[in-house]
C-alpha cells in the first residue's frame, strides 16, 4: 500500500520534538507499505530543507519537505501565513505523490486543503488524524475571534469531517467531542505512545551531569514546549511554597516564548539552586533525564479544550516508568485516578502543586507503586508497537 502522510513538523530522536509519526512509518515501512510524508522544517526538529522543496528519506521513510519553517517563538499571524503556505505548496505535491490514501494529520487545521484536493483528484481515501481539536482551541483561547472567521473555521472543519473515511483522534476525550457533532462518522482513537525500548532497553548517561546531580538527588522534570498554552509557572509557585527543597531539583527541558518569563520568576523568587532550564537536548538526551527522574510534570493552561489533549510527555514519563503531576481536567485525570500513575492536582492552585511534590519527594512507596502502574501502562495500553499495528490494520480495512 502506497501512503502519504500530510504532516508538517516531521522529527525523529535526533531531535527534540515529537517522534509520533516517525515512529509509526518507520514500521509500516517495515512492514512493506511505502509512506511517504510531506512535512516541513520545525524548529525543535531535526529536519531542514534544502532550496523551496527537498527530497530525502530517513529509514525508508520517503520525505518531501518545504521550507515553509514554523516555531512556537513566531507571532500568531506568521504562524498562521507558515501554515497556509505549506498547505498550498504540499498540495501539488499530495496530487502528484502516487498513493492509494492520504493522512491529513493536523492541527493545524490548514492541513485539510491538501488532504482534500488529494482526495478529490486522486479518488482515493482520506483519513484525518486530530492531535488537537481545531477551531475550537483556537476559539477557546482568543486566537480565533470575529463571528465570519469562527464561522469559516467550523464550515471547513465540517468539510475535513464530512469527507474523512476515517477519523483518528489522538484521544478519548478528542473523539468524544467529534463524535458529539458528528455522530455518524467512522473513529478509532489511536493515541500518542510509548516508546519502550527506547526508555527501558537503553539506559543512557548524561555527558556533563550538573554538579548537584547525585544519588541523593530528587528530580522532577517537565519537557517539551515553554509556550502560551503550557502552565509552567504553576510548577514554580507550587515549589517556592514547599518548605523542605533540599535535594529536590526541577529541570525544564525545551523552549518557547514564554521561556525568559519563567526564568525571570525564577529568579525573583532566589530559586535558581534547585530550579534548572536546559534548553533544547536531543530526544536521547531527554531519556538520560527521564531515566533520573522520580516524577514528571503535565500542566496546560486551564481552557477545556487542553483536557483532551494527548501529550508526548506523559507517554515518555510511562515509558521511562515514573508518574506525572498534571492539572487537566478531562480523560488524563480520569487515566491517572483510576490507574495510581501519579497525582492529579486543581489547576492553578500552588498549594496543590506544592503538596503533590512532597508527596512524591518524601513518600518512597507511593513513587515506587505509581512507577509501576505507569510502566504497565506503557507496556499494554499505551504501547507504540500494538497501536502502529492496530492503526495500520485500519488504514488496510479502509482499503478493501
Amino acid at each position: 500500500m502506497k501512503i502519504t502522510y500530510l504532516y508538517q513538523y516531521f522529527g525523529t530522536p535526533k531531535g527534540s520534538w515529537s517522534t509520533r509519526v516517525y515512529e509509526l512509518t518507520r514500521r509500516w515501512v517495515e512492514a512493506g507499505h511505502t509512506v511517504t510524508v510531506i512535512t516541513s522544517p520545525y524548529d525543535k526538529s531535526d529536519i531542514s530543507a534544502n532550496g523551496l522543496v527537498s527530497l530525502q528519506e530517513i529509514d525508508g521513510i520517503k520525505l518531501i519537505v518545504i521550507n515553509s519553517g514554523d516555531s512556537n517563538r513566531m507571532s500568531i499571524l506568521l504562524r498562521a501565513i507558515k501554515a497556509i503556505q505549506f498547505s498550498l505548496i504540499s498540495s501539488y505535491y499530495t496530487i502528484k505523490t502516487p498513493s492509494d490514501l492520504i493522512i491529513a494529520s493536523s492541527g493545524p487545521i490548514t492541513i485539510g486543503i491538501p488532504g482534500l484536493l488529494g482526495k478529490f483528484f486522486k479518488r482515493v481515501p482520506l483519513v484525518f488524524e486530530v492531535r488537537d481539536l481545531w477551531p475550537d482551541g483556537g476559539i477557546e483561547m482568543g486566537l480565533i475571534k470575529g463571528n465570519l472567521l469562527i464561522k469559516i473555521s467550523r464550515w471547513f472543519e465540517k468539510i475535513c469531517y464530512q469527507n474523512s473515511s476515517l477519523i483518528i483522534p489522538c484521544s478519548v476525550g478528542m473523539e468524544s467531542s467529534i463524535i458529539d457533532r458528528f455522530p455518524n462518522k467512522n473513529s478509532q482513537v489511536i493515541p500518542n505512545a510509548c516508546d519502550l525500548k527506547l526508555f527501558q532497553e537503553n539506559v543512557t548517561r548524561l555527558i556533563n551531569p550538573p554538579h548537584w546531580l547525585n544519588e541523593n538527588t530528587k528530580l522532577f522534570l517537565y519537557t517539551g514546549s515553554l509556550g502560551f498554552m503550557d502552565s509552567c509557572i504553576e510548577i514554580i509557585n507550587g515549589f517556592h511554597l514547599l518548605k523542605n527543597k533540599q535535594n529536590i531539583h526541577i529541570v525544564f527541558l525545551g523552549d518557547g516564548s514564554e521561556r525568559k518569563e519563567l526564568e525571570q520568576k525564577v529568579d525573583n523568587l532566589n530559586l535558581n539552586e534547585n530550579i534548572h532550564f536546559l534548553g533544547l537536548v536531543q530526544k536521547h538526551e531527554v531519556v538520560s533525564w527521564y531515566q533520573k527522574s522520580i516524577a514528571s510534570f503535565v500542566v496546560f493552561k486551564n481552557f477545556p479544550v487542553l483536557s483532551t489533549s494527548s501529550p508526548n510527555k506523559m507517554f515518555d514519563s510511562f515509558a521511562a516508568g515514573i508518574p506525572i503531576i498534571q492539572n487537566t481536567q478531562g480523560w488524563i485525570k480520569s487515566l491517572v485516578s483510576k490507574e495510581n500513575c501519579g497525582i492529579n492536582v486543581n489547576p492553578n492552585d500552588a498549594i496543590d502543586m506544592m503538596l503533590a511534590i512532597e508527596k512524591i519527594a518524601f513518600n518512597a512507596d507511593l513513587q515506587k507503586i505509581q512507577s509501576s502502574n505507569a510502566l504497565r501502562l506503557a507496556q499494554t495500553e499505551f504501547n507504540r508497537d500494538i497501536l502502529a499495528e492496530k492503526y495500520l490494520n485500519a488504514l488496510v480495512t479502509l482499503k478493501k
